[in-house]
């Protein structure tokens, strides 16, 4: 099973490939190794949001990078860009899931410090070993 840290461009979309067209861009369509959960999907879109290009992760899809170029002499260059994207997003999302558990364990450590039967309650749950020694 691949995680959060494993994400990164592995192609592009073999469903919808860049085309030349009227319009004076060409849509990109990458994906991604393996699909990422809503809530990288949203760190993706604000990281990415300061980008010349709109550049932006369906949440629900979670498996491509949606964004556009203007000449094709441009595509090798954003690939480079979208990558470090990618990469800093990841960066950030495990920063976030690290801070959160931290949070986490100070409210454990915060409830152990209770009084009364509560508090010795907290104290005994909170020094429980769930590992699995004899």
């Amino acid at each position: 099973m691949e995680g959060i840290s494993d994400i990164r461009i592995i192609g592009l979309d073999e469903n919808r490939p860049p085309l030349i067209r009227k319009e004076p861009y060409i849509d990109l369509y990458f994906k991604l190794s393996h699909k990422a959960p809503a809530a990288w999907c949203n760190e993706f879109n604000n990281v990415a949001s300061k980008q010349k290009y709109d550049t932006k992760i369906d949440d629900a899809d979670g498996l491509y990078i949606r964004t556009w170029v203007r000449s094709p002499d441009e595509i090798a260059a954003h690939l480079k860009i979208m990558q470090a994207l990618v990469r800093a997003c990841t960066a950030n999302y495990i920063d976030k899931i690290n801070a959160a558990r931290l949070s986490a364990g100070d409210k454990n450590t915060d409830l152990s410090k209770e009084g009364g039967e509560q508090g010795r309650l907290n104290r005994i749950v909170a020094e429980l070993d769930f590992s699995d020694k004899a």
